[in-house]
């Protein structure tokens, strides 16, 4: 039998509705029978009791909001009668609880690249990174000229990353450029880089070099576009060296407790917490009982689960970090919007999970894996995470 609709938690006062819901239709939850109301679109919150103005709305275990008018059994509720709890700058208490992941070692390996400095890549590329926005042209020509001449053969990709900054740049401004720019040529997944400067930037090509401190010399190649007499030339006869160093690598047996795998959302809706979410966190359940890491990034969709969040972080700098970026937020009135595109998909590889009944029909083209199919199976044991 099909499911169309789902109470998370035992102590939730609300439905999500897995497909449309029609109004007059009934639902069974708890023994309890509810005719509907109103329609339900798919994803969206269905009443399971009478609310008045101020109860609270349960959705996953936990207050979501409280309702700011009568709203009845049967209904649909959404943002136009629910308020957030959240106000201001709130002080947490930590209160770290212990967790035993029944998951047994299994002395898993993947298949990875093992760099000079002991760091593992997962990807084996050539990446070609400026220190200033003014010599991003020469960087792209350099990166499609090599392609064009290697075809990629025996690399996984031949990568330029322009970017518009390191030139005018000053204090936190500057350093926190130079730190990105830092990380991305020591990053494992690349197995050779150049660094192309122009010469007169503030992202001075010579200090750079020393921030970035201990660097593999044979993999790691600079530039100075103002000290060559052809800087395409002299790019292409350095790319070539490091191409054929590049293509000598191979993949070898990696314990999986060197996986490092970070979490990014791709657009959140009203599936996203009961098919990807916890899909992925047992996903890092597994990963971390073995010793690897997952990563949760993203602060500002933590607002309102912070507590959940801390009661299995190990430090409290979760709560120094979430209550700085709520400052910033409140202080400069932002609004965050999230795109599925951007920075990190060109040098981080992304593994997209779909959470929705319907994207596969509007972008089938971003999508590596469907996992709403979960909730179309009677075979199926729900977990939350």
């Amino acid at each position: 039998m099909e499911t169309t609709y789902l109470k998370i938690n035992p102590a939730d006062n609300v439905a999500v509705a897995i497909t449309p819901l029609k109004a007059g239709e009934t639902i069974q939850i708890d023994g309890q029978e509810i005719t509907l109301k109103t329609d339900i679109p798919a994803g969206h919150k269905v009443t399971l009791q009478d609310f008045n103005e101020g109860d609270n709305i349960v959705k996953y275990g936990y207050p979501i909001g409280h309702a700011i008018k009568h709203v009845p059994q049967g209904s649909w509720i959404c943002e136009k009668e629910i308020k957030t709890n959240l106000a201001g700058l709130l002080d947490y208490t930590y209160n770290p609880v212990e967790v035993s992941l029944d998951i047994p070692q299994e002395n898993l390996t993947f298949k990875g690249y093992r760099r000079k400095n002991g760091d593992v890549g997962i990807r084996n590329e050539i990446w070609i990174i400026p220190t200033v926005g003014c010599v991003n042209g020469i960087v792209n020509q350099l990166a499609e000229a090599l392609r064009r001449e290697t075809k990629e053969e025996g690399i996984d990709a031949i990568m330029a990353f322009p970017h518009n900054y390191g030139c005018s740049q000053l204090g936190d401004d500057h350093e926190n450029t130079k730190k990105i720019l830092r990380n991305m040529v020591l990053h494992p997944n690349a197995g050779a880089v150049l660094v192309v400067g122009l010469g007169c930037e503030n992202n001075q090509p010579d200090i750079f070099r020393e921030f970035i401190g201990e660097y593999d010399e044979d993999r790691i190649k600079f530039m100075v576009a103002q000290k060559v007499d052809d800087e395409f030339e002299e790019g292409m006869k350095i790319l070539r060296d490091l191409y054929a160093k590049c293509k000598q690598d191979v993949r070898t047996d990696i314990p999986l407790s060197e996986l490092r795998v970070g979490l990014k959302c791709g657009g959140s809706d009203g599936f996203s917490g009961i098919t990807a979410n916890p899909l992925l966190g047992m996903f890092s359940d597994f990963l971390i009982a073995q010793g690897g890491t997952s990563v949760l990034t993203e602060v500002p969709e933590m607002f309102g689960v912070i507590i959940l969040c801390a009661e299995q972080c190990i430090f409290q700098l979760f709560f120094c970090i979430s209550r700085q970026f709520k400052i910033f937020t409140v202080k400069l009135h932002i609004i965050a919007i999230l795109r599925r595109q951007g920075f990190f998909t060109d040098i981080i590889p992304m593994y997209t999970l779909d959470l929705s009944a319907d994207f596969p029909t509007i972008s089938t083209h971003s999508l590596d894996h469907h996992i709403f199919k979960i909730y179309r199976s009677k075979n199926r044991e729900h977990k939350t995470c």
